[in-house]
């Protein structure tokens, strides 16, 4: 066996940030040979991020470490922008829970990736290695060669795919030769992390002040957040000076309060970015997270965009290194994800230029259309439930239309995830009760009557469960059902009204929970041979 055909890894992913542990950890549940590389002796110990939507909470259950994480969460934590005069001119508080969670998580990053990191001893296959630094990597028809040094000493390692989510400097990005376009914002946060919250009063404000824009967040653990609006010309030394930090908390904090006991985890100064790289894949090495992309803060979406990053690409690198499909899946990749990256990025934009108005002009015009529009609760509704933000939503890769282009169709779109019982009396999210691969979900008939033998053994390929809703109390009749059909009650009715919606009665998900398709029982196989066909599927492989 010559160097080029030894691997050390399936997969080697640079950058142990959240994007990174969720990849690995996703690849060593499907028995994915992975090697985690992480530059810093340590996981970062301070808070980044501090938003988790529901999304990336489903994400974490997929890897079976929600009991773990949940701990570290405040569910439902809404957000709310107050003007100069202290009015709530927008409040988000969405209540839905239609994947399963709440919508607004706050979060302790640190804790929660220590959780990630710890959940990779579950697995023989995954591996870790930090104080790790990539220095080079050249790619070939059969896999990709890195030149390393851990603690200094270099090193050669080799592996089939390599995944660069190593942050918005990224290595693996650079030497691709990779664009980042985009434009970074002329105006400058001061952050500032405080242990033994010094306000303990629930959910994020966004004070809107022209004065100085700040935002005040309550975190797990007795964290407190605020972020201060950095004028031109103020430089980090000057505005972390004693002086300056007393006069800028003296502003949120009640008065008398003793600066000096406040107990600072950090303070520093950060500048917003808008980018995206021009190409997530590149033969065999692909981007992910800050790699791929950046965004302002101000709507809590770059950790998400990055978990949706791993959610979409680490299950088609399984598939793909276990034979199961071609390359054209992992294609699919750098087809679905970039188009809604960039709606979150421009969403960002969009609610910073609304935040923070660059004068008193334009404040004032925000503070009186804004009244005026809280006026009308339909508006109300649309930014207080987050209407206003963009879903995934995959208009080609790995997804069948229907025939009839039809506005609202769930093709391509995140599928619910409501509470169902199964045939033993437990009641379970729809995602554990479906495991980690594909699944062929109908409402009330039994897809197998239909299914012919080159559709069976596409499911087969696909490693497809195939089950069926019906009322709780019907679930036990079997006059309509075969015993290769498995049976689940619809506990909440969320799944006969989804249904309902829709002119079909049978969905094909894929591991990330999306609909690939959806069609009538007679329409069946057709469907899941253009499914099959999108994702280079290898029937009759093991």
């Amino acid at each position: 066996m010559n160097d080029k055909q030894r691997f050390d890894a399936d997969v080697v992913v640079v950058g142990a940030g959240p994007v990174g542990l969720t990849i690995a950890n996703t690849l060593g549940l499907h028995g994915v040979s992975v090697l985690l590389l992480e530059r810093g002796d340590t996981l970062i110990d301070y808070p980044r991020a501090v938003g988790m939507d529901d999304e990336s909470l489903r994400t974490v259950q997929s890897i079976g470490l929600t009991e773990q994480v949940q701990q570290h969460l405040t569910p439902f934590h809404w957000m709310r922008f107050v003007n100069a005069k202290g009015r709530v001119y927008a409040s988000i508080e969405p209540r839905t829970d239609e994947f399963g969670w709440s919508r607004r998580n706050a979060f302790n990053q640190p804790a929660v990736d220590r959780e990630l990191l710890e959940g990779l001893k579950r697995f023989p296959n995954a591996g870790v290695s930090m104080a790790t630094e990539l220095e080079s990597f050249e790619q070939d028809g059969e896999g990709v060669t890195l030149k390393i040094k851990k603690a200094g000493v270099p090193a050669t390692l080799r592996c089939r795919y390599l995944v660069g989510s190593d942050g918005g400097r990224s290595v693996v990005r650079t030497q691709l030769g990779v664009g980042f376009g985009g434009f970074t914002d002329t105006s400058q946060w001061l952050v500032v992390d405080i242990r033994n919250d010094p306000l303990g009063v629930p959910y994020i404000y966004m004070h809107s002040d022209p004065k100085r824009p700040y935002v005040s967040v309550a975190l797990p653990d007795g964290v407190r957040r605020f972020e201060f609006m950095v004028w031109e010309g103020e430089t980090e030394e000057q505005i972390t000076a004693p002086a300056r930090m007393a006069e800028l908390l003296s502003k949120v904090l009640p008065a008398g309060t003793d600066i000096s006991k406040l107990d600072f985890i950090r303070k520093r100064v950060y500048t917003h970015n808008a980018r995206i790289a021009d190409r997530w894949k590149v033969g065999r090495v692909m981007l992910a997270g800050d790699a791929a992309h950046i965004m302002p803060v101000w709507q809590g979406q770059g950790y998400n965009t990055g978990m949706r990053d791993a959610t979409n690409l680490a299950w088609k690198l399984a598939w793909v290194i276990k034979g199961k499909a071609s390359d054209t899946l992992l294609e699919t990749y750098n087809i679905e994800r970039p188009p809604h990256a960039k709606a979150m990025i421009d969403l960002s934009v969009a609610a910073g230029r609304i935040f923070y108005p660059r004068n008193v002009f334009k404040a004032a015009v925000r503070d009186v259309s804004t009244w005026l529009l809280n006026q009308i609760p339909a508006f109300k509704r649309y930014f207080s439930e987050m209407r206003y933000k963009p879903m995934p939503f995959y208009s080609d890769g790995l997804v069948v239309h229907e025939k009839v282009a039809r506005k609202g169709s769930p093709v391509g779109r995140l599928f619910i995830q409501p509470r169902v019982r199964t045939l033993d009396g437990e009641v379970k999210l729809l995602d554990d009760v479906i495991g980690p691969g594909f699944a062929l979900l109908a409402w009330g008939a039994d897809p197998n009557y239909w299914l012919n033998a080159r559709s069976k053994a596409i499911l087969t390929a696909m490693g497809a469960r195939i089950i069926t809703a019906k009322p709780v109390v019907q679930m036990h009749r079997k006059v309509d059902m075969s015993d290769a059909t498995e049976v689940i009650g619809d506990e909440q009715m969320r799944l006969k009204d989804w249904f309902g919606e829709h002119p079909g009665s049978i969905v094909v998900l894929r591991p990330d929970r999306f609909v690939a398709g959806i069609s009538y029982p007679v329409e069946i196989n057709e469907l899941l041979e253009a499914v099959a066909a999108k994702m280079g599927l290898k029937v009759g492989a093991a």
